[in-house]
C-alpha cells in the first residue's frame, strides 16, 4: 500500500510539481491549495506525512501544522518562501519536523520526505516488520520503541517522531557525547547539514520542555559545550 501525503500550497505550480515527483515515487497524493480544505481530509485520511506551505491565505502553515500535532504524530515538512531563521524556528515550535526552503529542488524534497517516512515508520507499531517491543530505561524516563511511547514518571509524554529518535539515539549511547551533526545525519541520513543549522538545537529545547529539564542543571539532556549532547550513565 503506498505511503499517503498530503500538500499544501496556495501556489498552484508549485503544490502540481511537488504531486508530479510524489507521484513518480509511487507516493498516494492528497493535494490542496486551501488550508481549510486539507483540515477535512486530516480528519478522514490516515495519512503518513504532509508538506506545508507557511504563507497561505485564510490559515498559515503554522497553524495547520498545529492543528494536525493536536491528534497526530506523522511527519510535518515545512515550505518556507524565504531563508529566516524565524520561520524555520517557529515551524519547529508548532511541531514541525523538518523544513525546507523555497526554492528547492524538487528531487531534494523528495529525499526528505524519503528520510522522514523512514524513520516514522520505524516507529509506527502497525507496520509488521517491527521488532520486538524493546524498552529503554533512564531516571523515571521510558521510552518504547515499538509503541513509539514515551513516559516520565508513569506520566505519557508526547513527542514528535523527531524528537523521538534524538531521544532514543541520547538513550542507547548514554555516556557518549553525540554532536549535533551525528544526530543530524542519524536521523536524517544524507548530507545537507550546515553548521548554520539550528535544527537539533530547536528539537533538543523542547525535548527538554517535554521532560522539565533544565541546561544549567540538567536530570537528562546535558549540553557538552562546543561538542555536543549526552545523557550521563
Amino acid at each position: 500500500m503506498p505511503d499517503k501525503i498530503m500538500v499544501v500550497d496556495d501556489e498552484h505550480e508549485i503544490a502540481d510539481l511537488i504531486e508530479v515527483y510524489l507521484k513518480n515515487e509511487n507516493y498516494e497524493v492528497y493535494k490542496f491549495y486551501s488550508p481549510k480544505e486539507a483540515l477535512a481530509c486530516i480528519g478522514e485520511v490516515k495519512l503518513d506525512l504532509a508538506i506545508l506551505d507557511i504563507m497561505m491565505p485564510e490559515m498559515d502553515g503554522f497553524t495547520l501544522c498545529q492543528k494536525i500535532r493536536e491528534n497526530h504524530t506523522f511527519p510535518v515538512i515545512m515550505l518556507t518562501a524565504k531563508d529566516e531563521e524565524a520561520d524555520k524556528i517557529t515551524g519547529l515550535t508548532f511541531g514541525a519536523d523538518d523544513y525546507i526552503t523555497k526554492p528547492f529542488r524538487p528531487l531534494e524534497l523528495v529525499a526528505r520526505v524519503k528520510a522522514q517516512l523512514r524513520r516514522y515508520k520505524r516507529y509506527n507499531p502497525s507496520l509488521p516488520e517491527e521488532k520486538e517491543a524493546d524498552i529503554i530505561s533512564h531516571s523515571g524516563l521510558m521510552l518504547n520503541i515499538k509503541t513509539h511511547e514515551c513516559h516520565l514518571n508513569g506520566e505519557p509524554v508526547t513527542l514528535t517522531p523527531t524528537e523521538f529518535t534524538i531521544l532514543q539515539i541520547l538513550l542507547e549511547n548514554k555516556g557518549n557525547v553525540i554532536s549535533a551533526e551525528d544526530l543530524f545525519h542519524r536521523i536524517w541520513e544524507d548530507e545537507y547539514y550546515s553548521k548554520r543549522n539550528n535544527t537539533i538545537t530547536v528539537h533538543i529545547r523542547h525535548l527538554r520542555e517535554k521532560l522539565n529539564d533544565s541546561v544549567d542543571n540538567p536530570k537528562y539532556i546535558k549540553t557538552i559545550w562546543g561538542v555536543g549532547y549526552k545523557i550521563e550513565k
